[in-house]
């Protein structure tokens, strides 16, 4: 079977290394398309030897992009697409429908309770979702929370399949020497207490909490918040505010394997970490946090899907807070005040092994391609 990736953009996120990660574990042949920014995940697919198309997109409505990607695919001959992110899902499943693709299947990577993407989740995105999901063979949710969602805003149970991101256990398996040499990298004492932040500089993961959270505590600890975006002029001006701006380290967005870009990949950056803390509200899934347990950090978080949907026992070393800075002051105290345990990957990271999540994935392409052929595309469309 040869397949067909279809994601928005590459850049450096969470989804887009997701798909990366997936790409080297899946024993299909596929090619990727996306639809903007062909950025370092790009050049890194390309690296792997996966063929990748730059559709030259030129904004959400234009509407030259469906053609284009329905003669792309025809030509290519796939039997199965393979869509990622919001417009690509929209754009991606129409146009596989048009060139007479049987199997669609979507990933929902992003699905929160008052958002998507960071985009407000009003009644005109939510229709117009539902409208392109009827579309498709198939829709994975990357939790029990994403597909409980799903349901709730009327995507049948049937279409919906629950397929959790994974992790290269390997890759983020603790190491002393690639501590002690990424922090002397960064410029972080060897003695220095340092929390973690990884995710996107956007208001909805509330790292101004963390940053704040830093002057409640002693000299010695200090704030490294991996990830670029639009508010880190906002959280820069938040530390010097509060008085931390010499202990908050913005290392921008870092790629999940080595050579993507120049400087530590997540992993070693990870090592370099002694507790790792997600203050966001609304997450599809929560990868920081199951990334910060695969180091063998503690994990301090305000919500995470793929915690959450397990015992507490897989994951001792995993604690949900609630509230503000003062909240995670507290908790960031009391893991300071602990000193350092053991860093080994619990039970609750070993189950979200990028090699399960593949042949979980391998199981819903089975049963998509086993389903009678979708109807012909809409009237009034053309692909020509």
């Amino acid at each position: 079977m040869k397949a067909l990736h279809v994601i928005t953009g590459l850049g450096v996120g969470g989804a887009e290394q997701q798909l990366r990660l997936l790409l080297r574990h899946l024993p299909v042949d596929c090619d990727v398309v996306t639809l903007t920014n062909p950025g370092p995940v790009a050049d890194g697919l390309s690296a792997d030897g996966v063929r990748v198309v730059h559709l030259g997109m030129g904004g959400n409505r234009d509407l030259t992009a469906l053609p284009r990607l329905a003669r792309l695919i025809r030509a290519g001959g796939y039997g199965l697409v393979h869509t990622h992110l919001y417009r690509a899902c929209l754009y991606g499943r129409l146009a596989a429908r048009l060139a007479g693709v049987r199997a669609v299947v979507a990933t929902e990577h992003s699905l929160g309770e008052t958002q998507m993407e960071g985009r407000p989740l009003t009644p005109g995105v939510r229709a117009l979702y539902l409208a392109g999901e009827r579309l498709g063979s198939a829709t994975v949710a990357v939790s029990p929370a994403v597909a409980g969602r799903l349901r709730r805003w009327g995507v049948p149970a049937s279409r919906i399949e629950v397929v959790p991101n994974g992790i290269d256990l390997a890759r983020f398996r603790f190491d002393p020497r690639r501590r002690h040499h990424t922090r002397r990298r960064l410029g972080l004492p060897d003695d220095a207490f340092v929390v973690g932040g990884i995710g996107r500089l956007a208001p909805g993961k509330r790292f101004d909490v963390l940053v704040r959270a830093l002057s409640r505590l002693p000299g010695d600890c200090w704030l490294m918040l991996v990830g670029g975006g639009p508010q880190e002029h906002v959280l820069r001006r938040t530390a010097r505010e509060a008085g931390v701006a010499d202990r908050v380290l913005f290392t921008g967005e870092r790629p999940y394997l080595p050579g993507d870009c120049p400087g530590p990949d997540l992993p070693s950056l990870a090592c370099a970490m002694d507790v790792l803390a997600s203050p966001s509200r609304e997450e599809a899934f929560g990868l920081a946090a199951v990334e910060g347990l695969a180091s063998g950090l503690p994990v301090l978080y305000a919500s995470c899907p793929a915690l959450e949907d397990l015992p507490p026992h897989t994951a001792p070393a995993a604690r949900r807070v609630r509230g503000g800075d003062g909240e995670f002051a507290r908790a960031l105290a009391e893991v300071h005040a602990a000193g350092p345990g053991p860093r080994t990957a619990p039970e609750a990271a070993r189950r979200y092994c990028i090699t399960r999540s593949a042949s979980r994935l391998m199981d819903v392409y089975a049963t998509a391609l086993a389903q009678p052929s979708l109807s012909p595309a809409p009237q009034g469309v053309s692909s020509a």
